[in-house]
């Protein structure tokens, strides 16, 4: 192998390990809470991030942040309302972006922009400033999620008695919509606008088949999330195809094994 490549692998692994060890984690409460729909409204929301980096010229990574930052907030003022449902009002919100960022983009005229790599992923495209970029921000996801762990969990598990026993609902509620949001700004490149929920949804529900407390579900899916990580990078080089889908099918697969597993024990 030269250089080049064992370089651009390494880079690869780097890249989706940062991605991979906080999704699980955070994947887990979003299991718990039923928060699919939140997190494929933030996803849908960075799309629009893109074709504002794009027409603005401005670094799409931070214009990427501070959409998903802004809907998290939007979304976390939704919850306030008693007129419609949330679901109803995520799809408002996740649709209108995904729409509008499509328009957007399509009014200008940039050849250099890779629609394909922000809408699943461009993992082998990662520079060292990336990954920087994203294992700082990983890092201080999980340090914030280890330090609001407990109020969080109380939360998730019955909200209103966490709110009889003192925890601020509505604080931690919000910080970890914006874990979230900060999670899937930095995770475009790995694995793209339309597949990131998937990365952290499917190893916190394998997971759970398992585990058999809380923090032991969180570190299984984040060791599920790596072992779909090898997989798919092994697949992509065996066979040629996308690295950000194969990871997700990987996790899939391992999901699918997994109940195959517990039906044949039972």
């Amino acid at each position: 192998m030269d250089d080049f490549f064992l370089k651009t692998l390494l880079n690869t692994f780097l890249a989706g390990l940062a991605v991979v060890l906080v999704a699980g984690p955070l994947g887990s409460f979003m299991v718990w809470r039923r928060m699919a729909y939140f997190g494929d409204t933030l996803s849908h929301s960075a799309w629009l991030g893109v074709a504002i980096g794009v027409i603005a010229g401005i670094n799409i990574n931070l214009s990427i942040l501070l959409l998903c930052l802004a809907a998290a907030t939007l979304m976390f003022l939704f919850q306030k309302q008693n007129q419609l449902g949330n679901d109803t009002l995520l799809g408002i919100l996740a649709h209108s972006a995904l729409a509008l960022g499509m328009i957007l983009l399509a009014s200008v005229n940039n050849t250099s922009i890779k629609v394909e790599a922000y809408l699943f992923g461009d993992i082998l495209a990662v520079s060292q400033s990336d990954i920087a970029l994203m294992w700082l921000m990983c890092v201080s996801i999980l340090l914030l999620l280890i330090k609001i762990w407990k109020p969080l969990l109380s939360l998730s598990i019955h909200k209103e008695l966490a709110q009889v026993e003192g925890v601020n609902v509505g604080l931690y509620g919000f910080l970890y919509l914006l874990m979230l949001a900060s999670l899937i700004a930095v995770s475009i490149k790995v694995v793209g606008v339309l597949l990131i929920t998937a990365l952290m949804i499917i190893p916190a529900a394998t997971a759970r088949c398992f585990a058999r407390s809380p923090k032991q579900m969180a570190m299984m899916a984040a060791m599920i999330g790596f072992i779909a990580l090898v997989i798919g990078m092994a697949a992509s080089s065996q066979w040629d195809i996308p690295i950000g889908p194969s990871i997700v099918v990987s996790a899939a697969g391992l999901f699918l094994s997994s109940q195959l597993l517990i039906k044949l024990l039972r």
